[in-house]
């Protein structure tokens, strides 16, 4: 799934349960509006823009520095640019997960950037708070998996 298609669909999942959440059946979920800083960074993010989608989250978070998602999308793009500042990276992804610990993106993207540095204990860690947090399954769940398999295949194959 292409990233911007997947991030849509995250933020439409995460609408969805929290209208359900809130007493709300399917009948009553309404389209929220997409945050337009998030729309901003996925269209960068599509064309692989990471500078463009780093300078919209850098001044998103002067303004918001409480929003997990700000910061989640902000280490995902540092760790898809050239040559990542890792420390920056894991920052990130750690004030999302102090902000909401139960964001299941920055786990899954925490899990991916500690296989980055081979860590695999440490991913997997993620990848055990994902199954916790995904009573039915989920995507990130889903994805950190494979790629905790892939990593392990490479590895055995070294």
């Amino acid at each position: 799934m292409k990233t911007a298609a997947k991030h849509l669909f995250i933020i439409a999942f995460f609408s969805a349960g929290a209208a359900l959440a809130a007493g709300g059946g399917p009948d009553t979920i309404r389209d929220e509006p997409v945050d337009p800083v998030v729309q901003k960074v996925l269209s960068a993010n599509e064309r692989s823009d990471w500078a463009a989608s780093q300078a919209i989250l850098r001044e998103a978070l002067a303004k918001d520095a409480g929003n997990a998602d700000y910061h989640n999308l902000y280490a995902y793009a540092i760790r898809k640019g050239g040559s990542p500042d890792m420390d920056l990276v894991f920052k990130h992804y750690n004030e999302a997960l102090r902000i909401d610990p139960k964001h299941r993106g920055a786990h899954e993207y925490l899990g991916e950037a500690y296989l980055m540095l081979g860590n695999v204990a440490k991913a997997k860690e993620h990848l055990a708070a994902l199954d916790r947090l995904c009573f039915f399954g989920c995507a990130e769940y889903t994805m950190l998996k494979k790629a905790v398999a892939d990593y392990e295949a490479k590895q055995a194959k070294k």
